[in-house]
């Protein structure tokens, strides 16, 4: 198979939470667990970081990245879901894992994935840990997909583990209150190893120190800090520098070289050192156009008050959403006086345009329903003034179709 049938299998053959939601969930770690085995265990040959949280482990996996590149180490990141290429999911050193890696991998462990019965996450998971440790990385960046506890990636045994936030999010998989979802987050904590906890309530502080006093581990918060700038705008990346910081303090007891010049460097450098996109990102201007991947009410909330800051004569927003999340409660959070395009991505579990365009409606917000979230923009763009803003988002995989289609601004 060549890359593109290799890929095409994939999706194809193995569940893919993103697209189809629940029934790609699994519930323990056997299959992983088995599979990596198979591969004679390459998360033990790398040493790591383990991030997990409801918000901002994506953003904060990529400036921890870019930290520890700027110093010198080979560093592995690992992500997900991937915006414009899948290989966007496995990083070394910024450089997205090479086609032929991919290809070679799956051709090699493909009876193994029947075999075991692997999912698709379990399976990149695997993918990812073989490669760092053929790499001989110094250390990888791994992010959690979903929850903690019964999450693929948890059968590393991190330097650090790094929670940043947590709220409502996911609840027919991971708990219907911030108690249970709490407890699948804390699933990561491993036993004597140092825990930062990012800006959060005292509630989750307070159940995640229990969870880290159980297991012996080191307690290390996280706080707010405005001596530092990142490359990543939003009010919400405030917060993620403050847990970052936090783990290269920890990362230093530990006695990882890092330098205050880097931390510097490493958090201005992000994007060009990562290539992370889709956080609060500038594509087009007159009208000024900005994509956000946030899709959950906490996520919404920190969007909302960035808008607030903006300036701009009219606000236009894309808006599109998955049906299996609160609807109700992002939509209550938007402001009334935008007009708005609601879209819908092409995936199964998209909300159509059309139901939300009439959910919307009884929070008074208006628009017009187009589709297609490429289509969305256009339009958005020919009905607004060069003065306007246009904020496209509500999904990731909104964002994602119209990232695909649009070259770094």
């Amino acid at each position: 198979m060549n890359y593109q049938e290799t890929l095409d299998w994939l999706f194809q053959q193995l569940a893919s939470f993103q697209r189809v939601g629940q029934l790609a969930y699994k519930e323990d770690l056997g299959n992983i667990t088995a599979l990596c085995k198979q591969l004679k265990d390459p998360q033990n040959k790398f040493k790591s970081i383990h991030i997990a949280g409801t918000n901002g482990k994506g953003s904060s996996s990529h400036l921890l990245a870019s930290v520890l590149q700027e110093q010198g180490y080979k560093v592995g990141l690992y992500t997900s879901p991937h915006l414009k290429d899948f290989r966007e999911r496995i990083k070394l050193n910024g450089e997205m894992i090479a086609e032929s890696e991919v290809v070679d991998f799956v051709y090699s462990n493909k009876d193994h994935f029947t075999e075991i019965g692997v999912s698709f996450f379990e399976m990149t998971t695997a993918l990812a840990f073989d490669y760092f440790a053929k790499q001989e990385v110094d250390i990888a960046i791994i992010e959690t997909g979903l929850g903690g506890r019964l999450d693929a990636t948890n059968i590393i045994n991190p330097e650090l583990s790094v929670i940043t936030n947590i709220a409502l999010d996911h609840q027919n998989l991971l708990g219907n209150t911030i108690a249970e979802i709490t407890r699948e987050k804390a699933g990561i904590i491993k036993s004597n190893k140092p825990l930062v906890i990012g800006i959060c309530t005292d509630e989750v502080r307070y159940l995640l120190s229990q969870v880290a006093k159980k297991q012996d581990s080191p307690i290390c918060i996280a706080k707010l800090t405005t001596d530092y700038k990142s490359a990543l705008k939003g009010a919400c990346q405030i917060e993620n520098t403050a847990t970052v910081l936090e783990a290269i303090n920890q990362l230093r007891h530990l006695d990882w070289k890092i330098s205050e010049e880097n931390i510097q460097k490493g958090l201005l450098n992000v994007i060009h050192n990562t290539g992370l996109r889709g956080r609060w990102e500038q594509i087009s201007s007159k009208p000024r156009v900005i994509c956000d991947t946030g899709h959950n009410i906490h996520a919404i909330d920190s969007i909302v008050k960035q808008l607030k800051k903006e300036t701009y004569s009219t606000l236009w927003i894309v808006l599109g959403m998955v049906a299996d999340k609160d609807i109700n409660g992002v939509l209550a959070l938007l402001p009334s006086e935008a007009n708005y395009v609601f879209c819908q991505a092409n995936i199964p579990r998209a909300l159509s345009s059309y139901d939300l365009l009439k959910k919307a409606k009884e929070f008074a917000l208006f628009g017009i329903d187009v589709k297609e979230p490429q289509k969305a923009l256009l339009k958005a763009q020919e009905l607004a003034n060069e003065n306007d803003l246009i904020f496209v988002g509500g999904s990731t995989f909104v964002v994602a179709e119209i990232l695909k289609k649009t070259p770094k601004y």
